[in-house]
Order: C-alpha cells, then structure tokens, then sequence
C-alpha cells in the first residue's frame, strides 16, 4: 500500500482566547493543514441567528486558507451554563443532546466537511446498563440515519470516564447498531496509552478499517491528562508509521484544550514534533521495505519472539547475520560502509515495540559491550532511527565517543552516519568540540566527509579554520589534499586558494 504524508490539525478548543478568524490564521500560517471546529459560543456557535451566513463565509476562509476540517462537539458548557457537557444521551433532556447532534451534522454539510466527532457521555447515578444501551442505541441509530442521508459520517469517539471508553465498547455499539456504514471511529491516541492493553500503534491497526477522525496528543497510563507531546508516555514515530501503513487518509488532530494561553506557541511546537516524527517514522518503514524476504520474514517473527520476552534481545542479536545475510542493503549504496541487511535487522529488532521503554539506552549499552564488531556497528546504525525525535538524548553518547576512539573505519562511519530521513544522531547530540575532532578523525583515518550525517550544518567558523590548517600543512609538505576537503573549502572558507594539488581519490594519505 503507498504511503502518503499525514494531514495535521489543531483544535480550536485549543486557541479559547482567539477569534475564530484569528485561530484559522495562525493555524494555516504555520503550516497545519486542517483546523478541528469545535461548535461553542465563542467560534461556532450552532444556535447563532445568522448562522448560515457565518457557514457560507467560512466555508470561504476554510477553502482561501486551504483548511480541510472536522466538526468537534464537545463544548463544554454548550447547553447547560452549570454542568460541563450536560445533557448527555442519558439524562433528562437528552433530545437537546440529540438536537445538536443533528444541527453539527447540518454544519458539516453546509461546509461540505467529512466528519462529526461525538461521544457517549457519563451515566448518571442509577441508571441501569440496559437502560443506557437502550438511550444510546436509540439516538446513535437516529444520528446515524441523519448523517448519511447528508452524505456525513460520525466520528464516535472511546473517551476515558464516559459510558463507551475503549474500542471493545465501541465495537460493541457497532454490533448492536448493526454495522451502520454513517458509524465510524474517532480515535484518540492518547486515550488508547491511557486505557487501552495494547500498544499504541497496535490499536491503530486494530481500528483503522473504522477510523474516520483521529485525534492526537501525549498521555500517561491510567491518566486522563491531555499533554504536550515528549510530556507523556507515547512513542510518536511507531503510531504514524501505522497510520501511513494503513493508508489512512483524515485528519490527525491536535486536541490540547487546556492550553489557550499559549497556543501559537504550543501549536508551533506540536507541529514540529509530529513533522519530526512523521520523518523518524519513515525511516524504519524504508527499512523494512528494502529487506530480502527471507530477512524480514526471520525479523517478524524475532519480533513477535520479543514482544513476550524482550531480554531474548541478547540472544537474537549476534545470530543476525548468520540468519539473514551480510551482503550490501538492496537498493543502496555498495562498498565499506553501506548499510548491509544485518545492519538493518538488527535496528529493526531494536525498534521493536517491545524495546521502546526508558530502559533502551541501558540496554543498547550492554549489547555494545558485549558484542562483536559487527554486533557494536548494528547498535550505531540503529540510533538515528531509535532517537525519536530526541528521546534517547544524550544516553547512547558514550558508545559514539567509544567507536570514535577506535580504529575501526565502519565503527566510525557508523556513529557518525544516518539513516535517511532519520537525522543523524551525533550530528544532534554530540558538542561542537567532539564534532569537530570527529571530522578531523575521517579526514586522518581516510572516511570520506559525505559519510558524516549534518556536516553542513554542524560546520562552523573553527571547524573551517581546522580544515584549512590541514590542507595548508600537506600543502607546503608537497603532499597531495583529498578531494572531498577541497570541496569543503570551496564551499565553506571564502579565502580558499587555487592551485592546491589534488589527488586522485577521495581517500587521503593517512597521517
């Protein structure tokens, strides 16, 4: 299935202090693709006299702005001034509930917008569990015929707390609705890590034929606290991957609510980590697509193997190559530091979900130490893509500081490589001093610059001023300045003189 890239949106449930207008211009201006209308007194309100003229204007702004849209329902105090999201499906008054339900489906098609989001709600004291089924069942199937007669779907949504709180229920709704084609999932990525026994990016697979909506923000487990991404416990890059491998094709939506004070600011932040994420998760999905069958197949199942005992790591490890090949990754560049199938592999068993725990950079240490060469140069591979937008931080450092201190060539183009599109990773941990010492050890170990991840732009005024000192010196000894350090100069030091002697490779005479 192709993959494409994610659409991002953010709330307006998350801009309380801005104009509808004013939300709408700071979403597209930085870049999101979609905007979550949430229908309040504030930006939408769906009992305004002037209602279809405020739809037609926006659905100009929406379409001048170039904003694909979702219509949210969960205002708080939308019909009881004292009780947040007050009445639901099961309380006294529950037809205004179902009220506006059906005005949001009138707006959606005004705005010629796909989705509704909706959920449950709690149950009140007393009221029995036939009797609630019977209250939902009856409005969803009402809701259900009224969206699709406008061409609309329901975006049900499983929410911590409320009456239908994780997929098992919502499937259940469906089953007992009879599998109505307007019923689709919202599917909150949070809410799976907070309830949810599976892994993230499991539910997302579980859900995807029936996912119309999703949602997406950080969150604990057990905790219903909607969180700024890298604030919670969610692995990001593995769940988009899964949503690209699913081919899903809405919106994936930003809902922090709480966090109007700030919300340019944290929308700019948000967006740049899913973007980051996004292109960290694209790069094991690179890998796994350039595996010969016979590797992946021994990898799959090496991974189930560790999804029940992930210490089995160990013993998985040094058996790769025997396994799955050494031979050059198909599709790649060839010679002493291409990546090679159990390069791959062994990054793709570090990227198993089973793995992705604070524990990580612990045990990629042990499998370092403990490993052969070829063993210690599939954990170095690995990093860029096991990073996550950051999230090893500096704790696998002291391994790249270790191979950098051998002699070993493909240790070294390893620790200071990439995978594209995962950046590299000493190029985004490492300080300047130790960068710079790390060029230069190419440079006298004969490792070609093009194998040093983020050279461009880690290269600064010192680095320049290194480079020159070295070209200048083999210079005046009559020896003869590698092409690719002569490119560097060209490039970067304005002074660079011509006529230096070149030699005939890109290899430098070792010092």
């Amino acid at each position: 299935m192709s993959k494409r890239a994610l659409t991002f949106a953010y709330g307006t449930n998350g801009f309380g202090d801005h104009t509808l207008d004013e939300a709408l211009d700071v979403v597209a201006g930085l870049g999101y693709g979609g905007i979550s209308l949430t229908l309040d007194r504030r930006h939408l309100d769906p009992y305004a006299n002037d209602l279809k003229d405020r739809l037609a204007r926006l659905r100009e702004r929406l379409d001048s702005l170039g904003l694909e849209a979702v219509i949210e329902t969960g205002g708080r105090y939308l019909l009881d001034r004292w009780n947040k999201h007050r009445p639901t499906f099961f309380d006294e008054g529950r037809e205004r509930r179902i009220d506006l339900l059906r005005r949001a489906i009138g707006i959606a098609a005004d705005l010629g917008v796909p989705v509704v989001s909706l959920w449950s709600g709690v149950t009140p004291p007393g009221l029995d569990e036939n009797a609630a089924w019977d209250r939902l069942l009856n409005a969803c199937d009402t809701l259900a015929g009224e969206a699709a007669a406008h061409g609309v779907k329901l975006g049900f949504e499983p929410e911590p707390g409320m009456f239908v709180d994780t997929l098992d229920r919502f499937d259940e709704l469906r089953r007992r609705l009879g599998e109505p084609e307007a019923l689709g999932l919202t599917l909150d990525i949070g809410h799976c890590r907070c309830l949810e026994e599976q892994l993230v990016a499991e539910c997302v697979r579980r859900a995807a034929p029936r996912t119309v909506h999703v949602q997406i923000e950080d969150m604990c487990r057990g905790v219903h606290e909607h969180l700024e991404f890298g604030h919670g416990e969610i692995d990001f890059p593995p769940v988009l991957g899964a949503l690209m491998e699913c081919g899903y094709r809405g919106l994936v939506s930003v809902e922090l609510p709480r966090h109007s004070h700030a919300a340019p600011q944290t929308a700019q932040r948000s967006l740049d980590f899913l973007r980051s994420a996004q292109q960290t998760a694209g790069a094991a999905d690179a890998l796994w697509d350039r595996l010969p069958d016979v590797a992946a197949d021994w990898t799959r199942q090496a991974q189930h193997t560790l999804a029940v005992d992930p210490d089995a790591v160990a013993a998985l490890f040094p058996v790769v190559g025997r396994r799955c090949g050494r031979e050059p990754l198909p599709g790649g560049a060839t010679g002493p530091y291409a990546w090679t199938v159990d390069d791959a592999v062994r990054t793709l068993l570090l990227d198993a979900p089973a793995l992705r725990d604070p524990g990580l950079g612990a045990r990629l240490t042990e499998l370092y130490e403990h490993g052969d060469a070829a063993e210690r140069r599939g954990v170095l591979r690995a990093l860029p893509v096991l990073d996550r937008a950051g999230r090893l931080a500096g704790s696998a450092l002291p391994l790249v500081h270790d191979a950098l201190r051998t002699n070993d060539l493909r240790l070294i183009a390893a620790a200071l490589g990439d995978f594209p599109p995962a950046p590299g990773y000493a190029a985004r941990h490492l300080d300047a001093h130790a960068f710079r010492q790390a060029v230069l050890k190419c440079v006298f170990t004969g490792i070609p610059l093009d194998r040093v991840a983020g050279l461009a732009a880690r290269t600064d005024p010192e680095l320049v001023r290194m480079m020159r000192s070295y070209a200048d010196e083999r210079t005046e000894a009559g020896r003869e300045v590698p092409y690719d350090v002569k490119d560097f100069l060209t490039i970067h030091d304005p002074e660079d003189r011509e006529g230096a002697p070149l030699c005939a490779s890109s290899i430098p005479i070792s010092t």
